[in-house]
């Protein structure tokens, strides 16, 4: 006998093509202490699946330590607080990166009597924690790490002064952060730069970071197509008689997006700019924003062909929290979404997405105090999956596309028998993976998926299904 799926689960596929308005403000620790936020370009937000990973800096103990708590139901409700560090110095601005059940978190500290960059994991995701790990190890500071993570291979930037001025500095680990390759120098000449941002999608590492080398500060980028084994040159971002400051980096397959705060227009504001083609070549910049106020600390995500923005401003009178996003690559763009609205300071937002759901995380003093708050929107992230029927699979099955060939757009159907953490991406002839269609938890059911080509170019690509022991892929044609 078919098997019917229920009402209510019917209505979830709906959400897919619906928003919903954002949550009211989580106040996420509550301590007399304060509680920071790190920087733009270091990520506090990590993801996978239905857990969030949210990392922060707390005096509650007498001096900065690294905090860290979880949700593992999507941002709807959290556990207790965890601290990491345990040390009668200071250790500051964390980032968090996640992949499956790893966590891997990254920190600056100065037990060493100097600022070092330390490490840390948890295999079980957030449960348990590794004991820290030491990563720099040199008389001068290391400073403002960033991390990111593709597949087993986690990547950490950070700025380093060993070389008597601050240089962009790199290693990595390919075991998941078991071991640790050597440090390896990534920027070479005689004038200040910031922390980098640093994002990966399969073989492919991406950082930008502020420099002063053409005599004002510009954002400037360089990639790895190998996993970080070489690097190419330096790429020069922006070029403005102003300011470029504080880029944030993030990748989705062969798209790459940054976004900084740039004071061309006589104040400081949001800009974008973005590349199809894994930094090869970018786009002209975007101005995001515009208000005789100051926009700035931005932070990015994409997820598909959708992008989400958060920055500070203060175009209200005090600093509150705003958003963005656009939802076909960053060609077009909504208007600007006040997500903050308090007599307090709201500073040094963090995004993130989870299938469906957009996660922000900010520094806040409503309280008295500064305090971690959190919202979300439960249907911000827009995709172009659906269910399709009222059969429950009884296997995992990865269908042939429709139409195939096919210019520019193709569907895509697969079956979930059980509840499951699902992978579709697009690869090309290279092995190169240039497009997640899907990443994220679903329920059982038959579903659909459109990919849209447009900049692609025509030839053979494949598509891959991976989940719960379950791999197969097919192959497909584009001719345009």
């Amino acid at each position: 006998m078919k098997r019917i799926l229920p009402l209510f689960f019917c209505i979830i596929s709906l959400q897919h093509f619906t928003y919903s308005q954002w949550s009211t403000d989580v106040r996420l620790t509550n301590n007399s202490a304060n509680s920071f936020m790190t920087f733009n370009n270091q990520t506090a937000l990590g993801v996978s699946g239905d857990t969030i990973h949210l990392v922060w800096m707390d005096d509650r103990d007498g001096n900065l330590e690294i905090y860290y708590k979880r949700s593992t139901n999507n941002g709807s409700s959290w556990l207790a607080d965890t601290r990491l560090t345990t040390d009668t110095n200071f250790s500051f601005f964390p980032a968090v990166a996640a992949s499956g059940s790893t966590v891997h978190v990254v920190w600056q500290d100065d037990r060493d009597g100097n600022p070092e960059i330390y490490y840390k994991r948890s295999t079980n995701g957030g449960t348990t924690w590794s004991v820290d790990t030491r990563l720099t190890n040199q008389v001068d500071f290391s400073i403002g790490p960033s991390v990111a993570v593709s597949g087993n291979t986690v990547h950490v930037v950070w700025q380093d002064f060993r070389d008597g001025n601050p240089e962009i500095y790199y290693k990595r680990s390919t075991n998941g952060g078991t071991s640790w390759s050597a440090d390896m120098r990534l920027t070479n000449d005689p004038n200040f730069r910031q922390p980098a941002s640093v994002s990966a999608s399969g073989n492919f590492v991406h950082i930008a970071w502020m420099d002063l080398r053409d005599g004002n500060p510009e954002i400037y980028y360089k990639r790895s197509s190998n996993d970080g084994v070489s690097w190419l040159a330096d790429t020069r971002l922006t070029n403005d008689m102003n300011n470029s400051l504080l880029p944030s980096i993030s990748v989705s397959g062969s798209n790459v997006s940054l976004c900084w705060t740039d004071n061309r227009d006589g104040n400081l504001e949001i800009y974008y700019k973005r590349s199809t083609n894994d930094g090869v070549s970018w786009s002209s910049d975007t101005r995001l924003t515009n208000d005789p106020n100051i926009s700035t600390s931005p932070s990015i995500i994409s997820s598909g062909t959708a992008i989400h923005v958060v920055w500070q401003d203060d175009r209200d009178g005090n600093n509150e929290i705003y958003y963005k996003r656009s939802t076909d690559n960053g060609i077009n763009w909504i208007a600007d979404f006040r997500l903050t609205n308090n007599a307090g300071a709201s500073l040094a937002p963090s995004v993130s997405v989870s299938g469906l759901v957009v996660h922000v995380a900010w520094q806040d003093d409503r309280d008295g105090n500064n305090e971690i708050y959190y919202k979300r929107n439960p249907t911000g992230n827009p995709t172009s999956i659906s269910i399709i029927g009222t059969e429950l699979p009884v296997k995992y099955s990865l269908y042939q596309n429709y139409p195939n060939p096919f210019n520019p757009e193709t569907s895509i159907e697969f079956d979930v028998p059980e509840p499951s953490f699902i992978k579709l991406s697009v690869i090309d002839l290279t092995g190169r993976e240039v497009e997640i269609l899907v990443n994220e938890n679903l329920l059982p059911g038959k579903y659909q998926v459109n990919w849209n080509a447009t900049g692609y170019s025509s030839g053979v690509y494949f598509y891959k299904l991976i989940t719960n022991g379950f791999v197969q892929s097919r192959k497909m044609i584009l001719n345009k």
